[in-house]
């Protein structure tokens, strides 16, 4: 009989890797510029390629049988996508997280996760270990840091053209020692601009003192700002500094400058002018050096009109002003922002996938009528529900996802998650297109895995004789 022709007799089988001697496959790993490290079900290490040992430090025999986890600094180990991908069988793309190199310096990579599937179960749900795949992205996170820095200053944080003019304004106006005035809303950062310029200036190394005028009626203000004498009032029982004395060599900021009194203006007035205070009840002249800073989100023009301010106290504290656009007109700052206080609540450098595309758009769509205080505790209230995983547009607080905002009844943005409207809204939209995922996704305004995932949720199902379109 004749040897069968090899190109008819079609393509060989593919031959499974366990048919060849482990070295070999080991010998394959070694070859890959892609860091590997396979770990079992209870999170040892079961090998690592040379890119992988070199990566930490470690020869793969100290690392063997070692949980994975000794790898990693404190508290960065990738231990929940481990985990999520031995539970669930998926893989999870793109987790970033801290190492320290073998120099001792500190490094970043980005993990991918592979569930493996054991020989002797190769239809099991479950996987049996994953498969690592790091990428060294040390480098990219510092040039990353070193461009967000230049977004930055203090504790502001934006790239909008009006923050880029307030960070210029703010170092051509901190050495100067005059009186400023910060305008804004209520949340944008007032504070955050009075000590950056406070610590710009040449008295940065002098206290910082802050009072709110708002929270204080006119006599304990009077007395808070100025000091007292013992006797001087009710309560009086001993000589007390006051907030200007405090903040001499410094600089003091009077938050909501709007609310003071006519009667506390012409005080403030005078050691606006000559440099000194008097405490309640005492007529001894105490000169002080100190820089005033004032802010409001008051309009100080309608209350000169009205009479509530004082106009030579109104030009006298507006030498040079300061104003801060409010969040909606700075949108394209939320990405920066939310990297900003998920580092803060996350104890360090967020991973790429920390924020869900949809979360993000229900972000960027939102009104925010409280700026940029607003958005930080909607992210805490996020992280606290997301447990400090992936957070979801389920974890926001609902008045985001219920989408009162410029983007209000598009998509799902007027629907809370799990809700009765929501799986209305799904189900009309899969009507309107045939069931054909993409283009219902799109309609909707969320990917085609998360609305594969609602309707499943929501046991929703093509009326009797419909066929589902395509579900590219």
């Amino acid at each position: 009989m004749s040897e069968p022709d090899p190109v008819s007799a079609g393509p060989a089988a593919p031959l499974p890797l366990c048919r060849f001697q482990p070295q070999s496959v080991q010998a394959i790993f070694d070859a890959l510029e892609a860091c590997i490290i396979v770990v079992d079900a209870s999170l040892r290490v079961v090998s690592l390629n040379a890119a992988a040992a070199a990566l930490f430090g470690r020869r793969t025999e100290e690392a063997a049988a070692r949980p994975v986890c000794e790898l990693f600094p404190a508290g960065s180990c990738p231990l929940d996508i481990l985990v999520e991908t031995l539970r669930s069988g998926q893989p999870i793309h793109d987790y970033q997280t801290p190492i320290v190199l073998p120099t001792g310096a500190p490094g970043h990579v980005l993990v991918r996760t592979v569930p493996l599937l054991a020989v002797e179960a190769p239809g099991a749900d479950r996987a049996s270990g994953v498969a690592m795949l790091l990428r060294d992205v040390t480098e990219e996170t510092a040039l990353r840091k070193e461009a967000t820095a230049r977004w930055r200053l203090g504790g502001l944080i934006g790239k909008n053209p009006r923050m880029r003019q307030l960070y210029r304004l703010v170092e051509d106006v901190a050495p100067s020692g005059a009186t400023v005035l910060v305008r804004g809303e209520t949340g944008t950062g007032k504070e955050l601009v009075a000590r950056a310029v406070h610590y710009a200036s040449a008295r940065a190394d002098g206290p910082f003192v802050l009072v709110n005028c708002s929270a204080l009626s006119e006599g304990l203000l009077e007395s808070e700002l100025f000091g007292h004498v013992r006797g001087s009032f009710t309560g009086a029982l001993a000589d007390r500094r006051g907030r200007f004395e405090e903040a001499h060599g410094g600089s003091i900021f009077l938050d909501e400058i709007g609310d003071v009194s006519p009667a506390v203006q012409v005080k403030l007035l005078r050691v606006l002018q000559e440099r000194v205070v008097e405490r309640v009840g005492d007529n001894r002249r105490i000169e002080v050096d100190v820089r005033v800073i004032t802010a409001t989100h008051r309009d100080l023009e309608a209350l000169v009109a009205a009479g509530r301010v004082r106009e030579d106290f109104y030009y006298r504290i507006r030498v040079v002003t300061l104003r801060l656009p409010p969040l909606r007109e700075r949108r394209e700052d939320i990405p920066l922002l939310v990297a900003h206080f998920l580092e803060r609540l996350r104890g360090g450098e967020v991973a790429a996938d920390a924020m869900a595309s949809e979360a993000m758009r229900l972000l960027l769509d939102h009104a925010w009528p409280g700026n940029v205080r607003e958005l930080e505790n909607a992210l805490e209230h996020a992280h606290v529900l997301s447990r400090g995983r992936t957070i979801r547009p389920e974890h926001l607080p609902p008045e985001i996802v219920a989408g009162l905002g410029p983007g209000a009844g598009r998509g799902l943005t007027g629907a809370p998650p799990h809700s009765p409207a929501e799986r209305e809204l799904i189900a009309a939209a899969l009507a309107r297109t045939g069931w054909h995922r993409a283009r219902a996704a799109r309609l909707l305004g969320i990917d085609r895995t998360t609305l594969w995932r609602k309707v499943r949720e929501h046991g929703l199902r093509p009326d009797e004789g419909e066929t589902p379109a395509s579900r590219r």
